[in-house]
């Protein structure tokens, strides 16, 4: 099956209205590029006015799982869809160890992304010390397990795999790891989603930059990537599309 890239830019907590500027090259280089889908995910006071700027797709870095309620500080998903995200990134190494977010609670956001007519990006990915000790497939295994919607769609589900160790570090996994590592996740969602698995982006996270997007993006079941550092400029981010776009 060919699956459209998706390249995926998260802000994390950096930005502000005039570095919205960013958006019209990146914008630019998605309609140069429409065999790639291509998204920036900016901090929630930023969503609105990066949607009000054109056609580039607008996401959100997390959600709440509940509709509305008691939750001060917290955003749910129909506020997000209303501020103009098409898209929410939920279970974010960040949010998992910071926030301490379980996999149920990555699951029941999840879920309310979803039912809020929106796409989840749901983060998956193991710890240095993981990895040493031989257990990085079997981690990954458990947080999709406890983490994706058994009833979701390829047209709801994104995963993205992002090894904790890499993600701002410099570092990456080899080629062969990454490799091994999402024909594992594959063969996962084959065993949770049955017929649509196979149409389920896996993206790839963790120090993605110009220098190494063509070569990770030349990996099988490589489907795309979730950007950091890389996406807060066009000179970076659109390399990385175009590298999407001649795999």
């Amino acid at each position: 099956m060919t699956r459209r890239k998706l390249v995926a830019g998260n802000w994390k907590m950096h930005g502000s209205l005039a570095q919205l500027a960013e958006l019209d090259a990146i914008a630019a280089a998605a309609r140069a590029n429409p065999q790639v889908d291509v998204a920036i995910c900016p901090p929630f006071t930023l969503i609105a006015a990066a949607a009000a700027r054109g056609d580039l797709t607008i996401g959100a870095q997390d959600s709440h799982q509940n509709e509305k309620g008691a939750h001060t500080g917290c955003v749910s998903a129909p506020m997000l869809r209303e501020a103009g995200a098409k898209l929410v990134i939920v279970g974010h190494s960040e949010r998992r160890t910071d926030q301490r977010e379980s996999d149920a609670e990555v699951y029941a956001k999840a879920r309310a992304v979803i039912a809020a007519g929106m796409i989840a990006i749901v983060c998956v990915g193991e710890t240095e010390g993981e990895r040493d000790a031989g257990r990085a497939a079997e981690v990954v295994e458990r947080q999709l397990q406890g983490s994706i919607p058994a009833d979701g769609t390829a047209t709801q589900l994104v995963v993205a795999y992002e090894p904790v160790w890499a993600i701002g570090t410099g570092r990456t996994p080899t080629v062969g790891d990454v490799a091994a590592m999402h024909a594992s996740i594959r063969t996962k969602l084959g065993d949770m989603l049955d017929a649509e698995a196979e149409g389920v982006r896996i993206l790839y996270g963790g120090s993605v930059k110009p220098s190494n997007a063509a070569e990770l993006m030349a990996v099988n079941n490589v489907d795309g990537a979730l950007v950091g550092g890389a996406s807060l400029t066009a000179a970076d981010f659109v390399p990385i599309i175009e590298a999407a776009a001649r795999a």
